[in-house]
């Protein structure tokens, strides 16, 4: 099956290309092969000209605090123009071309004031970034059943070197023997990107539509996360110093305070997300 997509240099994108390129071809579209996907005209032509019938939509702008300076641009802002105005211009080629449209959102689009949430949750976004890919998630439902949501959280995954996740920070930062803050009172979800690409691969093939969560099976403070990563790696865990969230995060973008996303609905579409601890193993053996 051919397959269109955005990002797929990125993160997640990559991590997913290499897992699943044996049994899906990927059109990349992005300025390396000629598109700029803010480019209206050039959206739908490659689109429309594509046999693929899906496009899966993992381009966007994620720098929290960088979207947050250019709020006051509003809709001028790159943050908008990459995740809402470039999310329209692919939903309205994607109905023309009648395909299927799997879109790629965060568990910032909640307020993180409830202990849990699930899909059915009505998001409440806080930071710029936060309301802009909110405003794709809308975008994207005008296509009712040929629209395809799936929320991930926090991902990791083993190597690259292009852009560490977390996972990677905080091993480089206790491998070189710093000491490092982390919030004790803050809960998040982390997400091995492996675990996305085989859900990825199920809602495809499945021809899925909706909101899905697809998150890890461990909801848990960042602090221990950090203590469970130096003890994975064997690195010293009194280098990890609790804080607070209110003190981490004071002067920066909003973000949730609790993020427990739930994945039970993946979970029962056959799709088994692995937990922090068996992910971190996973990295361990893959690096």
């Amino acid at each position: 099956m051919n397959l269109l997509g955005t990002g797929l240099s990125g993160l997640v994108g990559s991590r997913i290309v290499e897992l699943l390129s044996s049994e899906f071809h990927f059109e990349d579209l992005s300025l390396d092969t000629g598109v700029d996907i803010t480019d209206k005209d050039i959206v739908n032509e490659r689109i429309v000209a594509s046999n693929a019938p899906w496009l899966i939509h993992f381009a966007a702008k994620t720098d929290v605090e960088g979207a947050e300076k250019e709020r006051i641009f509003g809709e001028k802002s790159s943050a908008w123009r990459v995740n809402v105005t470039a999310t329209r211009h692919i939903v309205e080629a994607c109905k023309r071309a009648n395909k299927r449209l799997l879109y790629i959102s965060t568990d910032y689009v909640f307020d993180g004031t409830k202990d849990v949430y699930r899909e059915d949750d009505i998001p409440n976004p806080q930071g710029w970034y936060a309301v802009t890919k909110y405003e794709g998630e809308k975008l994207v439902a005008s296509l009712g059943e040929y629209g395809l949501i799936i929320r991930i959280a926090n991902p990791y995954r083993a190597i690259f070197p292009a852009k560490p996740d977390f996972v990677a920070k905080i091993r480089t930062m206790l491998e070189e023997g710093r000491s490092m803050f982390s919030p004790d009172d803050q809960i998040f979800v982390p997400t091995f990107i492996d675990d996305i690409a085989r859900a990825v691969k199920k809602l495809i093939v499945e021809y899925a539509s909706g909101v899905y969560h697809v998150v890890g099976s461990t909801a848990l403070t960042p602090y221990e996360a950090a203590t469970l990563i130096a003890r994975t790696f064997g690195f010293d865990e009194s280098r990890i110093i609790a804080t607070s969230f209110q003190k981490y995060f004071h002067g920066r973008a909003p973000r949730p305070f609790r993020a427990a996303l739930k994945n039970d609905k993946i979970s029962k579409f056959g799709v088994r997300m692995s937990t922090f601890a068996e992910g971190l193993a996973e990295v361990k053996k893959q690096l």
